[in-house]
């Protein structure tokens, strides 16, 4: 079963069961994917989903954020609920050492020896991070280990 038919098996559950917060946080996942997939005028699979969820999961982290300083609890538990929705559709996070492990391999892979190849490092990592771990998060570890490299 497609990431996408899950979330939309999800969305009827939600609906029979009554739970109008999940339903909500269900509906705009499948309204960000229809609308990529119309803007694209493609039918996205499920790497380009988790794209889709990522990015969603970026915008309610930053918002909570937002919220927290403007003092908006309110605002606040309403984005934690949708980021705990997201996440239940993401892969596990990886952990710190795992994450180590990829930046060391794609280093080596790529021979990288400087800053100026943080693209090519960062490129080998993504595919094997995409939805797994903080691109921004890995873009900063990525860059200190490239600095620390003679």
């Amino acid at each position: 079963m497609s990431l996408k038919d899950r979330v939309t098996d999800d969305m009827k559950a939600a609906m029979r069961s009554g739970e109008r917060e999940k339903l909500s946080a269900i509906r705009l996942i499948l309204a960000a994917i229809k609308q990529r997939e119309v803007d694209e005028r493609v039918t996205l699979d499920d790497t380009q989903v988790l794209a889709v969820l990522e990015k969603m999961a970026k915008q309610r982290r930053e918002s909570i954020a937002q919220f927290q300083s403007g003092g908006r609890s309110d605002l606040v538990a309403k984005e934690t609920a949708e980021l705990d929705v997201l996440k239940s559709y993401m892969p596990a996070q990886l952990s710190e050492a795992e994450i180590s492990s990829l930046i060391e391999e794609a280093i080596r892979s790529t021979g990288a020896t400087s800053h100026k190849d943080m693209g090519k490092v960062m490129a080998a990592v993504k595919q094997k991070a995409q939805g797994r771990a903080d691109m921004g998060a890995l873009s900063a570890r990525i860059k200190e280990r490239l600095a620390g490299k003679p």
